[in-house]
């Protein structure tokens, strides 16, 4: 599994275009995500680097800015992210997308970064750690 650039730039240009749906799988169950954004962002680190030889951070990231409006989801949260566990668990997020004249089912794998959460949604950050894509129908 590896992060290809050329395909993570595509669908940042095809979801100016497209409503896309996504689905967050934790475990056995998935979660409808909302207000979906994928961006390339630049890090705080200056040159490829292990950080605390936990994970590796480059000098760019991909990542997705989504929202969960299934509260429910609250209690599986802290099994994911660094900080409260010694690693991530890694997330998946699937959706089927446009791309070269045919739909693909794309599959984020991801790290959850950071949460916030109000009394009717909550707000998921992460960083995409691979991609894999295959034809749809």
């Amino acid at each position: 599994m590896r992060l290809d650039e050329k395909i993570l730039i595509k669908i940042i240009q095809v979801q100016k275009f497209h409503k896309l749906d996504y689905t967050l799988h934790l475990g056995e169950l998935s979660f409808l995500l909302d207000n979906v954004i994928v961006t390339k962002s630049n890090t705080s680190v200056t040159r490829p680097t292990n950080r605390g030889g936990v994970y590796f951070s480059d000098t760019f990231a991909f990542k997705i800015k989504a929202v969960v409006n299934d509260l429910s989801i609250t209690k599986l949260l802290s099994k994911s992210m660094l900080g409260p566990n010694p690693e991530f668990q890694e997330i998946e997020i699937t959706t089927n997308i446009p791309i070269q004249d045919s739909i693909k089912k794309v599959t984020f794998f991801v790290n959850l970064t950071n949460t916030m959460q109000s009394l009717t949604h909550i707000e998921l950050n992460m960083t995409i750690t691979g991609l894999k894509i295959k034809e749809s129908f």
